[in-house]
């Protein structure tokens, strides 16, 4: 295959760029400065304010990641020996291992092929007496239908934990993704929108989690209480462990919300730029473009496009690593990884649709420095792969 514009010769584009700027250094400098880096200080407890009046909710308690925002919340439902919680077989491991660490059961459930989340009639199927929590998973800024998972979990006392790790600043229904359940746990992994290099957050509107995990997350101790003078000492109340980020992660994070829309809108624009250039491709039934609801607003923090076998999807992977071009795929189904089928007991062909998504899936590059010129080779690059 030959290149017409020698172009993507010479250009090697990553798989992502983190957007940060000399504000954000200067961000970490003043907290280093400040002589106070350890956790909770006046960084944390001012980007703590800063995401919950984005978010419009009560109560946020930012972590050292977002896999540790999972293991706070299943702490915070008491899970124990016997209780089953649904997620999708279709997400990070984290997902899994947040429930399987307090000795409860994952209970998988298939995905949607149009938008790579939830299936709630699925869920509807495996729920059970013992179902304490469903945790559906935010894929690219679009959330499951919440409504509906609303709908079943009501009635019966079932508690949603959102894995909003993809969903900082997207929207269902007009409302913020993360803010749709009892419990919301955000990522600022270097790879999403906004980022703190590692980092979190585990929020909440409901006062009853939100004292139980400030003393979880303070190994246990009643020490918010005592800080605010609610009580004269404090001690150790429950089982907790710690999971404070320091104000580095605070600072940086205060700095990146400033830019959270703008880098949404950035990303928007590329999202919408592949959609149009790439449609004539989908028209043909070359590969199929990601749906978004009408809903749904979402954050773009992952573009993919679906190609019509595994083959495919393998050969362009390797195309554009020819080329220089960062594409990748994602998750392999859970259900299909070793902890899945031997402790779990799950086989090949248990969820269909995650199993065909996983294969046939490709990411490519959006982030706000990728140029026109770079988006435009991406672009051209795909079109040449179909020719």
């Amino acid at each position: 295959m030959h290149d017409n514009d020698g172009a993507s010769h010479s250009m090697n584009i990553p798989f992502n760029r983190p957007s940060y700027d000399d504000h954000d250094e200067q961000a970490l400098v003043s907290a280093f400065r400040s002589g106070h880096i350890v956790g909770d200080g006046q960084y944390t407890r001012r980007a703590s304010e800063r995401l919950a009046d984005l978010l419009n909710v009560r109560t946020v308690l930012l972590t050292p990641s977002c896999t540790h925002a999972l293991e706070l919340a299943m702490m915070v439902l008491n899970l124990t020996e016997g209780d089953e919680v649904i997620i999708p077989s279709f997400t990070f491991v984290s997902t899994a291992n947040c429930v399987m660490r307090q000795g409860a059961r994952v209970v998988f459930a298939d995905i949607l092929p149009t938008t790579l989340t939830l299936d709630t009639k699925d869920v509807q199927r495996k729920i059970s007496r013992r179902t304490k929590a469903i945790i559906p998973v935010v894929y690219a800024g679009v959330p499951p239908e919440m409504d509906e998972l609303s709908h079943l979990t009501r009635e019966r006392g079932i508690a949603i934990v959102e894995d909003a790790a993809q969903a900082i600043g997207a929207t269902y229904r007009g409302r913020p993704q993360g803010t749709l359940g009892d419990i919301g746990c955000f990522s600022f992994h270097e790879t999403k929108n906004i980022t703190t290099g590692e980092g979190g957050a585990f929020v909440t509107d409901n006062p009853a989690y939100a004292s139980r995990a400030e003393m979880i997350r303070e190994k246990g101790t009643n020490r918010q209480q005592f800080l605010l003078g609610q009580v004269d000492k404090y001690t150790w109340i429950t089982v907790g462990s710690s999971y404070l980020p320091s104000e580095l992660t605070g600072a940086l994070l205060l700095s990146q919300l400033e830019k959270l829309a703008t880098i949404n809108t950035q990303r928007e624009k590329i999202h919408q730029r592949y959609m149009r250039e790439l449609a004539p491709l989908a028209d043909k039934g070359s590969m199929t473009l990601p749906t978004i609801p009408p809903h749904v607003k979402s954050n773009y923090h992952i573009f993919y496009v679906l190609m019509n076998d595994e083959g495919t999807r393998n050969r362009a992977l390797s195309f554009f690593k020819a080329k220089q071009i960062g594409t990748t795929f994602h998750y392999v189904p859970l259900h299909l990884s070793s902890v899945g089928t031997e402790r779990l007991g799950y086989k090949p062909g248990d969820f269909p649709v995650a199993e065909s998504v996983s294969s046939r899936l490709l990411r490519l590059p959006i982030y706000p420095s990728l140029t026109h010129d770079e988006q435009t080779v991406i672009i051209q690059s795909m079109k040449e792969f179909f020719a």
